[in-house]
């Protein structure tokens, strides 16, 4: 039976060719879409240029004849505008002025003709109000990666003989098939699948002390080969964080695009900026030229332009935890380090005023063409997939590009676990040989003990 899909305006808000995602069956627009569209067009966001290009591929569909009555799409299915339905009757609480009211009436009235209809809409509480009137409704998918606990983490651990460990210190290398894993019952073991740039945990069958860390090249198992560094007087912890301190210690030439997931407290954003300063101030290999820092703010990038004084002003506010982060890197004397703030205060700002460290908003980085800097993309969680994919088309050569963020930490009203532009991100670039990704788990959390304590209990 043909499908009528009732588009809601935050599926256009997001994705504005979803239009062509329900093959041959029957797309409906409420009128009230329309004019929600129209509010949004003139805005100087990310959702005003969604906006303004949902706009312009209705006006081609329009151009081929009217909407109201219904225009063929390339894919085989109908595309038309309805109007507001206004002779079919919702529960007498609700406003029938409300918007989302509106487009449910919309779907009633259409489902009283007899036709099979389906709402399509971002909003739960939309979704909600639909099964109440027994209408169909359902999320939009397109962008949409797995459930959390089935994304790509970056790391496994891995199983193989006292002799292959051994082999791997003395040889310098596994092929894969020497480890295996358990399957998830727990009842036999397999020989993994594994993925280019994958981290490995590798465990001794036999004994419990005795495991290695390794990286897979895409053709054997090979070991860390920045184990022992210490950037900027920095230790790793954990194995997150070694694997952590290989991907970013690892030039721009081979490893471009870096991806770190992870709770709060395993020292994500504190590794990037340790390892950008010590490639910049200790190796002085003039690989970068200086280090960027950008922290999506949904307020800041609609805003900044209203905002008052330079950009770096309109900004500080939102970049304190970088300012944290740099107060421990630049003085680690523990004791000593905040015996005076006025002169660590003078230490940070010298990174700034020599323009080590420079400062954007996201919106800023749209339509450059970045070259030879390490820039760090902080909570990127917030970011949408169509955000994600111009910043790292934004990478010219030598330029290495940090995504971080917690999945478990998303601001953004239109973005869940599934649908921002990390996750997406780390989804699509796995396996990419120019990629290299890696998750921190809560018990790799490092910042304090009520931190970790919080971590493992809330």
């Amino acid at each position: 039976m043909k499908k009528t899909f009732v588009l809601d305006t935050n599926v256009l808000l997001q994705t504005p060719f979803a239009l062509y995602s329900f093959g041959d069956n029957d797309i409906v627009i409420p009128e009230v879409v329309l004019e929600e569209l129209d509010k949004f067009k003139k805005d100087n966001t990310e959702l005003g240029a969604n906006a303004r290009h949902a706009a312009r591929i209705l006006d081609e569909i329009r151009a081929k004849g009217r909407l109201n009555e219904g225009v063929e799409l390339e894919n085989g299915g109908i595309l038309r505008v309805e109007l507001n339905c206004n002779n079919v009757k919702l529960p007498e609480s609700w406003d029938e002025s409300n918007n989302d009211n509106r487009i449910l009436k919309v779907c009633k009235g259409l489902q009283e003709k007899g036709e099979n209809v389906f709402l399509v809409t971002k909003d739960i509480f939309e979704r909600i109000k639909a099964d109440i009137l027994g209408v169909v409704a359902q999320d939009f998918f397109a962008e949409q990666v797995p459930v959390f606990d089935e994304q790509y983490k970056g790391r496994l651990d891995v199983y193989a003989s006292e002799d292959k460990l051994n082999e791997f210190y003395s040889k310098g290398f596994l092929s894969p098939e020497d480890v295996c894993c358990y399957n998830s019952d727990r009842s036999k073991m397999d020989c993994p699948l594994l993925v280019v740039n994958q981290f490995l945990i590798i465990h001794s069958l036999t004994n419990d002390k005795q495991t290695a860390l390794g990286r897979f090249d895409g053709s054997k198992i090979v070991p860390l080969y920045y184990l022992h560094e210490r950037p900027f007087g920095v230790t790793p912890r954990n194995a997150g964080q070694k694997f952590m301190q290989e991907a970013l210690m690892t030039d721009a030439d081979k490893a471009p695009l870096v991806i770190i997931k992870g709770p709060a407290g395993t020292a994500k954003t504190f590794y990037s900026l340790a390892v950008g300063l010590h490639k910049i101030m200790v190796e002085q290999s003039k690989l970068y030229r200086k280090i960027l820092v950008c922290r999506p703010n949904v307020r800041l990038d609609e805003d900044i332009g209203f905002l008052p004084g330079t950009e770096q002003e309109k900004i500080a506010p939102f970049l304190r935890p970088i300012i944290d982060n740099l107060e421990v890197l630049i003085d680690n004397d523990e004791n000593e380090r905040y015996s005076s703030e006025k002169e660590l205060k003078d230490k940070v700002d010298e990174l700034f005023d020599r323009k080590i460290i420079n400062t954007e908003a996201i919106a800023f980085i749209r339509g450059r063409s970045i070259v030879k800097q390490w820039i760090i993309i902080d909570e990127a969680q917030n970011l949408t997939p169509k955000q994600v994919k111009g910043i790292i088309t934004r990478a010219g050569a030598g330029t290495k590009i940090i995504l971080i963020g917690d999945p478990e930490q998303i601001d953004q009203p239109f973005l869940d676990i599934r649908t921002n532009g990390l996750c997406y991100a780390s989804e699509r670039m796995k396996g990419s040989k120019l990629c290299y990704q890696v998750t921190l788990y809560d018990e790799e959390c490092e910042r304090s003990e009520l931190a970790y304590e919080s971590a493992k209990r809330m």
